[in-house]
């Protein structure tokens, strides 16, 4: 007997908007579908079908990062861009996506057939989620949330950023508070000390309050070309490897893992409660060959440990069988604002 699932539970598995699965439906575009009553079931076999809208188009507008996050790769796009391969390639990956940076000037620039984004930060995966798919939900409480910040004195400000991080704390996240969730995700990235993302042992967000007067909460035209440059885009929340499976010969892969400190008070590889150590990063090196074996042009990007210590030889003996380039970032090397300065990078690539 053949087993049917419902419209929402096909959106879920093929990532997208309930409401396009219906539109589908109702443009008889998936086998087998049939309208029970007032809802649409569908096979539990049927695959998603090929999305004229999307496919291999490109955003028309240069996008940027919805959400500042630390290690963002904005001014090393120019030297990364240098690093794309030469043939042609359907498909790019980024197992740990972070802000996005290089995401948004591929879908900008470029036209692969086939999109995957994941990333281990459930938070930062349901914002994306929410953009992709209730953009303007998401767009009616972030204009609320900044019109009231705007309204407000310092004083106020503090009182509510407290507010809102509390109750960002105890909303547990599910399918009824994703878009609550993202909206108080985006608020917090935008007003608290420096745009910083980091939990406590518990999995609480606790970065303090920033000082800004008119931050920008809520960036309309922005998030509306995001949400249409991300529907032809898969997303997945989970271990690098949960991308694994995307990954063949065709694959243009970007890896972007949490940076292994270069001095005692740079240390924020902890934007998830599980540390990304030495041990993690060999891990990740594993990978790496893993992928690499299939055929797949892969770039990764970290920080270079020459920077304190010449003779800290970690990632070049790590990655001796790949190409290591140092390029020059300015980056913020220790907790005082005067320890912001030119430091080499390492971006390897195969």
């Amino acid at each position: 007997m053949q087993s049917f699932m419902s419209a929402k539970e096909a959106a879920e598995k093929w990532n997208i908007s309930q409401r396009r699965v219906s539109v589908l439906c109702s443009e008889n575009r998936i086998e087998g579908a049939m309208m029970v009553g007032n809802m649409w079931i569908i096979p539990a076999s049927a695959e998603k079908p090929f999305d004229k809208r999307t496919t291999k188009e490109k955003a028309c507008v240069p996008l940027k990062p919805f959400v500042k996050w630390v290690g963002g790769k904005t001014q090393l796009l120019g030297e990364l861009e240098k690093t794309f391969p030469q043939k042609r390639l359907t498909k790019y990956c980024e197992p740990m996506v972070g802000g996005g940076a290089l995401l948004f000037d591929v879908l900008f620039k470029y036209n692969f057939e086939e999109i995957c984004v994941n990333d281990i930060n459930a938070e930062l995966i349901n914002a994306y989620k929410v953009i992709k798919s209730a953009v303007s939900d998401l767009i009616d409480r972030l204009q609320k949330l900044q019109s009231l910040y705007y309204s407000m004195d310092e004083n106020g400000r503090k009182r509510h950023f407290y507010e809102i991080r509390e109750n960002f704390n105890s909303v547990y996240l599910s399918d009824k508070t994703a878009v609550e969730k993202a909206a108080y995700f985006i608020y917090l990235n935008r007003t608290c000390f420096n745009g910083l993302y980091r939990v406590n042992a518990k999995g609480k967000f606790n970065v303090p309050v920033g000082l800004y007067k008119k931050p920008t909460i809520c960036d309309v035209e922005n998030l509306l070309n995001i949400s249409k440059a991300l529907q032809r885009v898969t997303i997945l929340c989970g271990d690098y490897s949960a991308a694994k499976s995307f990954i063949d010969e065709n694959t243009f892969v970007y890896l972007d893992p949490p940076y292994r400190p270069i001095s005692e008070t740079s240390d924020f590889t902890a934007y998830n409660p599980n540390i990304f150590d030495d041990n993690e990063q060999i891990r990740l090196s594993q990978f790496v060959d893993e992928i690499s074996g299939t055929g797949a042009k892969i770039v990764l990007s970290n920080s270079d440990p020459k920077n304190v210590n010449p003779d800290d030889n970690f990632f070049d003996d790590l990655y001796r069988a790949y190409n290591i380039v140092r390029v020059s970032a300015s980056r913020m090397i220790n907790s005082k604002s005067d320890g912001r300065g030119k430091i080499n990078e390492l971006i390897i690539s195969n």
